[in-house]
């Protein structure tokens, strides 16, 4: 599968380094310039599908160079304007050359996602251009097998693509909760709008009601969440970390069906399908104090169980020969078989990281190469641990120094990973790393981060 190609162009180090491990965590491709000449040279060299564009420069304000494109005809891609303080007049000013949006500093996580996301999923079509033909991507394969869950599982996904109720999702990570949503989102005819993904712990306090509800000034209007997801599905991802502000606000929009951007007075009514996650029963995070009573019943009208991968391993074979068949299809990556015993060694593990984590499994072994048959040797390799001892991290001895290291570095944060269910602040806390030093660790071990929180 053919990622999505983003340069990002700005002349603060720190701000280049930030939006290149935020962007590779999400699965995009991510090249950096540092002034308007580098960006040219990166767009001769190779188009990007996007350009995340800073308006201060050394060289040439990035305006400028917008406009340069636009002259020259070349402006076949999407660009986001990157403002600062005092500069967002000019960025606006920028959507009137050719700029599709813009983001300020300080750089809001959950506003420069949303904001890429509907950048890219928005059909580009530069002035005299046609429309380009988008490939489709195909789904991961969710439910595949021959358990009786899995059965139960086809037959929930066939009754949620003809609701438009609330669901609420109960499940571990990666055990396919996104999937899930996205498959009844997909096949519901009523549903016209976009597949919008929040994660709850994206948000605080300070920005919850912009982010939720968007802005609207003289320089413009800019849409949040609820907006963004009108006539379709807007997914909450483990809604017990919304802040109790975020919450609020949520919940007079669905009461009042719905709200007002912030610095606006015309009402914007709130029409999406409200598809939200958890890892628990609500009542626990209820009970806690995380999570407001009348919201969570507001969420919950149906709920539905995902099991964790180690409570179904009877459909583990169906699974992997799904995943090879995803892989190959998808990245190109060449066919091959898991044998009889190795699919029973794979059966035998815990999967603390369930479906994604077995994906990545699959990924490795074929990228890896050999013969057309996986057998239960390669399969030991690849997992790196001792057999029989599927909760041992053990060092891999058959490699260099070097490479035995980054594989038990690898081994170690997956497993902290499932342990702090894929949150970033406490795998920060529980490794003593900072967090940009931390981004940066994971995705050098290519580990996707964004996988592991679904």
């Amino acid at each position: 599968m053919s990622e999505h190609a983003v340069l990002v162009v700005d002349d603060e180090p720190d701000i280049r380094s930030l939006l290149q491990e935020i962007l590779e965590d999400e699965g995009y491709a991510v090249s950096t310039a540092d002034t308007a000449a580098a960006a040219q040279a990166c767009i001769e060299e190779a188009r990007p599908d996007l350009v995340l564009l800073d308006i201060w420069m050394p060289d040439m304000d990035g305006v400028t160079l917008l406009k340069s494109w636009k002259r020259a005809g070349t402006l076949d891609f999407p660009v986001i304007m990157i403002s600062g303080h005092g500069t967002v007049e000019t960025a606006v000013e920028a959507t009137r050359h050719g700029a599709v949006d813009f983001i300020e500093k300080p750089l809001s996580l959950a506003k420069l996602l949303l904001t890429v996301e509907k950048a890219l999923a928005e059909t580009f079509v530069p002035e005299g251009g046609k429309e380009p033909n988008l490939p489709a991507t195909r789904r991961l394969p969710l439910a595949l097998g021959v358990s009786d869950y899995v059965k139960s599982m086809r037959n929930q996904i066939d009754t949620q693509a003809n609701r438009s109720d609330s669901l609420l999702l109960i499940g571990e990570a990666g055990s396919g909760r996104v999937l899930f949503a996205q498959s009844a989102h997909d096949m519901n005819p009523g549903i016209s709008g976009r597949f919008i993904q929040l994660r709850c712990d994206t948000l605080s306090s300070a920005n919850a009601h912009r982010e939720l509800y968007g802005d609207e000034s003289a320089a413009g209007v800019s849409m949040g969440f609820l907006e963004s997801a009108a006539g379709g599905t807007l997914f909450l991802t483990d809604i017990e970390h919304l802040p109790s502000s975020a919450q609020h606000y949520l919940h007079q929009a669905i009461e009042q069906q719905g709200f007002t951007r912030v610095g606006g007075t015309s009402r914007v009514p709130f029409r999406a399908r409200l598809v939200a996650s958890s890892r628990n029963e609500l009542s626990l995070a209820v009970r806690q104090g995380a999570l407001d009573a009348a919201l969570a019943s507001l969420l919950s009208d149906e709920t539905i169980h995902i099991k964790p991968l180690r409570e179904h391993p009877e459909d583990i074979p169906a699974l992997l020969e799904g995943l090879v068949d995803w892989h190959v299809a998808e990245e190109g990556l060449v066919y091959r078989h898991f044998t009889v015993a190795a699919q029973n060694r794979l059966r035998n593990l815990d999967w603390p990281g369930n479906l994604l984590e077995m994906k990545n499994l699959v990924q490795r072994i074929l990228l890896l190469g050999g013969s057309a048959e996986i057998e239960v040797p390669e399969v030991n390799r690849v997992l790196g641990i001792v057999v029989n001892s599927d909760t041992t991290v053990a060092l891999r001895h058959d490699l260099p120094l070097r490479e035995a290291r980054a594989d038990f570095e690898r081994q170690y944060l997956l497993r902290c990973l499932a342990e702090t269910q894929g949150n970033i602040g406490d795998l920060a806390k529980h490794v003593g790393m900072e967090r940009t030093h931390l981004y940066r660790k994971l995705r050098s071990l290519d580990i996707d981060l964004d996988k592991v929180r679904e």
